[in-house]
């Protein structure tokens, strides 16, 4: 039997490794140990891979790039560094078991790939030239990677200008939208909080705008998507105590809430349902909304307190292009913006365009699948 490790650096990541092993084991019948190493969080929605190695939910949910130094210290308090060489060490002692090690991310889960010292893959999801370009270090750990593919063709055109044998033969993200009947009638807004711990608070903020959007645009419907990894009972509480009122619900609608005229579906079923329904998406989230661009979604997402836009949303906003728009935090302006935003065809339909542009389509799974069995 093959055995194959993928290290995953985010809660997209997994769900990305796990796409990527549905279709490895739909391509071939050949036996495959297929396991999961998560280095962020605690490897949910991953199957059908197994999860291994030592994992702890770290406070910045693996958000500490561009500088971010408060969000490391607040990780080295938690433990990071302890976390970090159970994690090398297990790769260290684990290494004759893999025959292949897929590093899903960024150039830390590559270099941590590495470790395991096995043939390796390196799937790119967070750098791109629309924001942030491969440096030199990591360019370096690219070329060891037997394999490399990033997101996009500008990316992998820059990095074989500069000796990097990249592919981009689809975008991963894409594939993760599987086909659904749209989740009702009507004209729908779908609320994105994300999958981090901070949803819960960031699900009250959006919340908020859903209920200052109801007096202006009262035909709108909103649907809350719950990420698998997150609890619909603890978003529940949220919402009530912030004053929304809570009916329970049963399966892929998990709760009702209502306040000020404004109604909100909690909704756990395919995330294709919600996407197919929604006119647009309100997200805080980070590969949520990336998904929701590339099917032609526009994307709305709240700006940061204060003057300074916050360096996550920067990041997207410069990838994303113009299928991102960015809204003041306050609940009342945020509803006015949106409200016009939803009036304006025009814009709309330039929102449409460009994300599919930017993002890139489907088959980047299947590629990536058949390149790794031929590996094996």
């Amino acid at each position: 039997m093959r055995r194959l490790l993928f290290v995953a650096n985010g809660h997209g990541e997994t769900a990305i490794a796990a796409r990527i092993a549905a279709e490895l084991e739909r391509r071939t019948t050949a036996p495959l140990g297929l396991d999961l190493f998560p280095l962020v969080g605690t490897g949910a929605g991953a199957a059908p891979l197994g999860v291994v190695g030592p994992r702890c939910p770290m406070p910045s949910g693996g958000l500490v790039a561009m500088g971010n130094l408060r969000a490391f210290s607040r990780d080295l308090r938690a433990g990071f560094a302890t976390l970090l060489a159970r994690q090398l060490g297990f790769l260290w002692s684990r290494h004759a078991r893999y025959d292949v090690v897929l590093a899903i991310g960024d150039a830390y889960a590559l270099a941590l790939a590495f470790a395991a010292r096995a043939r390796t893959v390196f799937v790119g999801t967070a750098k791109s030239v629309y924001v942030a370009p491969y440096g030199p270090f990591e360019r370096i750990l690219l070329r060891r990677a037997e394999l490399a593919f990033v997101r996009d063709e500008p990316t992998a055109q820059r990095l074989r200008a500069q000796h990097v044998d990249a592919r981009a033969p689809g975008n991963v993200i894409v594939d993760l939208v599987d086909d659904a009947a749209p989740l009702g009638p009507g004209r729908w807004l779908g609320i994105l909080p994300g999958s981090r711990e901070d949803a819960y608070a960031d699900g009250v903020r959006l919340a908020r705008v859903v209920r200052a959007l109801a007096g202006l645009v009262p035909d709108l419907c909103a649907a809350f998507s719950i990420a698998p990894t997150l609890e619909a009972e603890r978003f529940a509480r949220a919402l009530a105590g912030d004053g929304w009122s809570i009916d329970a619900g049963g399966g892929a609608r998990p709760f009702e809430a209502r306040a000020d005229g404004a109604r909100l579906t909690g909704w756990s079923g395919p995330f294709g349902a919600l996407l197919g329904a929604s006119v647009a998406v309100l997200g805080q989230a980070g590969t949520a909304n990336e998904q929701a661009a590339a099917l032609g979604v526009p994307v709305i997402a709240l700006g940061a307190e204060g003057a300074r836009e916050d360096w996550y949303r920067m990041r997207q906003r410069r990838l994303l292009g113009d299928a991102l728009a960015i809204v003041p935090p306050d609940p009342q302006r945020a509803a006015a913006a949106i409200a016009a935003l939803l009036a304006d065809d025009a814009l709309l339909e330039r929102m449409r365009a460009a994300g599919p542009a930017r993002m890139g389509g489907r088959g980047g799974a299947e590629a990536i699948a058949k390149a790794v069995l031929e590996l094996v």
